[in-house]
């Protein structure tokens, strides 16, 4: 039994490899989002927070998301690369309950 668990577990791990590969381009970008997270305070992340309200995001950042939205392969990718380390500091941070 255990044998059949570390076949599928290798092959879930080379899917989501090969995915990751597809994306270069949302891998570092993903990569730039988890450093900022892991990198910056509660106080930065709560401010930053506050002062972005009600003001548009910057063109990159816009693109970034309509690339994300049009895209459901790279979309999935990129929130299973990011959703861990982000949900974890801001649940450090009082930012989730």
């Amino acid at each position: 039994m255990s044998k059949k668990i570390f076949l599928l577990a290798v092959a879930a791990l080379a899917t989501a490899g090969l995915t990751y590969a597809q994306f270069p381009i949302m891998e570092r970008v993903a990569d730039k989002v988890i450093q900022k997270y892991q990198t910056s305070s509660c106080q930065q992340l709560w401010a930053e927070k506050a002062q972005g309200q009600g003001k548009p995001k910057p063109e990159m950042e816009q693109r970034a998301i309509q690339a994300l939205k049009n895209d459901p392969q790279m979309r999935q990718a990129f929130f299973n690369k990011v959703a861990g380390p982000i949900v974890n500091k801001m649940f450090e941070c009082g930012m989730v309950p």
